[in-house]
């Protein structure tokens, strides 16, 4: 459409005022129409991996693999630093999987991606992103690893791929309806709101994940503008991530003021 393009052209010249490396996606869902910036570039994905393996998650239990009330035992052994609140509980802690997966999105909790990745089998998260059609999403060492990291293994993903998932789930073809809906409820309560919701309405409705890594910044999720529903993702690097954060912020601020005049 012709709007669209005329946004992009707007959004490359924010673009094109900052040093980094910036890839978007943008898609309205009731349109079904959107364009990309370096939407199919592989880039760190930081902790928006998280979301192929709730996915995987959701999928295991799709298949009675088992519940989402199953529990698992914390131990000193699980011990995992960056973001979340496990870290800070002593062994012996009882969680089921549907909190660990619920923490590890909504205060992206490390320890709790870790134990996931390590019930799941990390080439059966891989396996699933190859068969939703996710081209550059790889997760290749667990949170934290510095050694695999040291060692050329790493996480990544593109615009594209996460919006491609947010699509699924959206459109609750993501394994079925119900864990469509589920993956979007949790998404929904995601607590870290500094990127996509920067310079929005603090009620705004958004479902998302974000992630970070030193002078990386990657948010993505799908946003409820009255009756209009839209999908944004954008990662970006190559600056301070203060100014990654704003960048993101001006470029969702932008789209959302673009929907909010269609809605006239």
């Amino acid at each position: 459409m012709e709007k669209y393009t005329e946004w992009k052209k707007e959004i490359e010249k924010i673009i094109s005022q900052v040093d980094g490396k910036i890839c978007i996606n943008f898609y309205d869902l009731d349109k079904k129409n959107g364009f990309s910036i370096n939407g199919n570039e592989k880039v760190l994905s930081a902790s928006m991996i998280k979301l192929l393996i709730l996915a995987e998650l959701m999928k295991k239990v799709s298949e009675n693999k088992f519940s989402l009330s199953d529990t698992i035992t914390i131990t000193n052994f699980m011990k995992t630093g960056g973001d979340g609140v496990l870290k800070e509980l002593n062994a012996g802690h009882h969680f089921t999987l549907k909190e660990l997966a619920t923490l590890m999105i909504i205060v992206s909790d490390n320890q709790a991606t870790n134990i996931l990745i390590d019930f799941l089998g990390m080439e059966n998260i891989n396996f699933l992103g190859k068969e939703l059609g996710l081209r550059e999403t790889f997760l290749e060492r667990r949170m934290m690893d510095a050694e695999a990291s040291k060692n050329g293994y790493d996480n990544y993903t593109s615009a594209d791929d996460i919006s491609l998932l947010l699509k699924l789930i959206y459109q609750e073809k993501l394994i079925n309806k119900e864990t469509s809906q589920l993956m979007l409820d949790i998404l929904l309560r995601q607590q870290q709101g500094e990127r996509l919701q920067r310079y929005l309405p603090p009620d705004i409705k958004i479902a998302h994940k974000c992630g970070d890594l030193d002078n990386l910044e990657n948010d993505g999720g799908i946003i409820w503008l009255g009756n209009k529903i839209y999908i944004l993702v954008v990662l970006t690097s190559g600056m301070s991530n203060l100014q990654c954060r704003q960048t993101i912020g001006k470029i969702s601020k932008f789209v959302y003021d673009k929907m909010e005049e269609s809605l006239e």
